[in-house]
């Protein structure tokens, strides 16, 4: 097993250093949550929201770090897999295709974080305020609660792309879903600056700890640490039973070519 897992992530590292431009164009292109810093930097000088500019600049310096580490895309290359019938040959490996997918966000997180941190070093330069000092303690909760999100997204994701054994178009469940992630995650705005009912509701979903809880923790910001893993390992838990009866069902199913 750790044969297979070692080859399949230096497979997939080495083609993703074939796309070094595109890596910085994606790392790039993750900047929102800059430009909400800024935003709310501004509206914070003002008071009444709880936090100052500089702690707004830590964590949305922090949610940049964790969509850097989080992002996911197995629902658009599982459905191509699935419409085109490629995943006819995979199916005759003795191994779930599932794995290939984990290698290459694996492996395209090993490429892309050299020039996600070379970005963060420079906005740490544009506003030394936000530069701060986590504890480590902060860092080994964060960087676990930014692995346990990236698992649930992919988890979450991947289950949505189950959806294509029935439809060519599962990639719509995903655009659905992105408007509530945009907007309960924290990636527009942390979770602190919501009305409490808002907040209490929106703590029961999955979305903030896909973002706001990693980050609060990377920022030192206060958090429910076994709230909120437990809420991840429930959700996670859902998710699982929905996945693997879809894998099973979803098979039956399909036809692909060469299937």
């Amino acid at each position: 097993m750790w044969r297979k897992s070692k080859t399949l992530l230096q497979v997939y590292y080495a083609y993703m250093l074939e796309y070094r431009a595109e890596l910085v164009l994606w790392a790039i292109a993750g900047l929102l949550p800059i430009i909400l810093m800024g935003v709310w930097t501004q509206a914070a000088q003002g008071g009444g929201f709880g936090l100052t500019p500089d702690e707004f600049a830590r964590y949305f310096l922090m949610v940049f770090l964790v969509r850097q580490l989080t992002v996911v895309w197995v629902i658009w290359d599982f459905e191509r897999e699935v419409v085109e019938g490629r995943l006819s040959f995979k199916l005759l490996r003795p191994m779930d295709p599932v794995w290939d997918h984990v290698a290459s966000h694996l492996s395209e997180r090993a490429a892309r974080m050299p020039f996600a941190l070379l970005l963060l070093a420079i906005f740490f330069l544009l506003y030394p305020g936000a530069l701060f000092v986590p504890s480590w303690e902060g860092i080994l909760l964060g960087m676990i609660a930014t692995a346990a999100s990236f698992a649930m997204r992919f988890l979450m994701q991947y289950t949505f792309a189950l959806v294509a054994f029935w439809t060519e178009r599962a990639s719509s469940l995903e655009e659905v879903w992105f408007i509530l992630y945009l907007f309960l995650s924290g990636l527009v705005a942390p979770l602190s600056v919501f009305p409490e009912v808002v907040r209490n509701i929106a703590l029961l979903t999955p979305f903030p700890y896909l973002v706001y809880f990693p980050a609060s923790i990377l920022a030192g910001q206060p958090v429910n640490i076994g709230q909120g893993f437990l809420v991840l390992l429930a959700w996670a838990s859902f998710f699982f039973i929905l996945n693997r009866w879809l894998w099973r069902k979803g098979l039956r199913q399909f036809s692909g070519m060469g299937a």
